[in-house]
């Protein structure tokens, strides 16, 4: 098993330049032939979750390889959280993309990384590289949730804030600091929306929710379904699940679902 290797790649140009960790892990000849793994974390999360350090590992054992990153103002990369958008993260995820890895690539997304994965693979589309895509696996997939989850929750002094601070903070069960909310996420999102037609991943796509998620209710993976295709499409629900899905079982799950992608492909 080869050991994962940190580097940094810079994205973007003049004062709009960030740099961003990324860890990677090689495949070996054991892996010949299967997809690699790409790691798309939430909304302040980082490449060294649970989760992701567990994908890592089965990847490692399989011989595939390994990519994990930090978006921009999150874990141990540059760059201000506060400027933060899909925009500007789907930007670092698809550069880290073009940069660490080749041929079909498993993008496994959770929260916020369920919404990039998606928009990765619009983009990879529309450059003619759909074919980089072998699978998703979307765990408490949260695309649109400005527009759909947040927006519509906003009270008035959250929406007075962002008109007259451009950003709200409230606090976050996650951590000790409070979450962060801008007027340029809100708007931003609006741009990457994915629930307003056919999404064609052109390759089998598993999602995975929670039904006690707090964060991510479970009929928005419903209304996610509706916009998949109608064949290769998998949902599991888990009773008791929450929004990081980090149990020893949610994380096998999310092992199972990776390895019966890599098996189709």
């Amino acid at each position: 098993m080869t050991e994962p290797v940190a580097s940094n790649l810079e994205v973007g140009k003049g004062e709009d330049v960030r740099s961003i960790a990324a860890l990677t892990r090689a495949a070996t000849p054991e892996g010949t032939g299967m997809p690699g793994v790409v790691w798309l974390g939430g909304y302040r999360s980082d490449m060294t979750g649970s989760k992701a350090e567990a994908l890592c590992r089965q990847a490692g054992s399989k011989g595939q390889a390994c990519l994990r990153f930090d978006y921009s103002g999150h874990g141990a990369s540059g760059g201000s959280f506060r400027e933060g958008t899909i925009s500007r993260w789907l930007e670092e995820s698809l550069a880290a993309f073009e940069h660490y890895t080749k041929g079909p690539q498993i993008l496994v997304g959770s929260s916020m990384g369920g919404w990039i994965g998606l928009r990765m693979v619009q983009e990879l589309n529309a450059r003619g590289q759909g074919d980089r895509i072998a699978g998703l696996v979307l765990i408490a997939p949260a695309p649109d949730f400005t527009l759909e989850l947040m927006e519509p929750e906003l009270t008035d002094e959250q929406r007075a804030a962002l008109e007259r601070d451009g950003y709200y903070e409230e606090p976050t069960p996650y951590g000790p600091d409070p979450n962060v909310f801008t007027r340029a996420l809100f708007e931003d999102g609006r741009k990457n929306r994915v629930l307003d037609g056919l999404i064609d991943t052109g390759a089998p796509v598993h999602i995975i929710q929670g039904m006690a998620d707090p964060d991510v209710p479970w009929g928005h993976a419903l209304r996610l379904l509706e916009h998949l295709p109608s064949e290769n499409v998998t949902l599991t629900f888990i009773r008791d699940g929450d929004h990081r899905l980090s149990r020893d079982e949610d994380i096998a799950r999310i092992l199972a679902a990776v390895d019966g992608i890599a098996e189709h492909a």
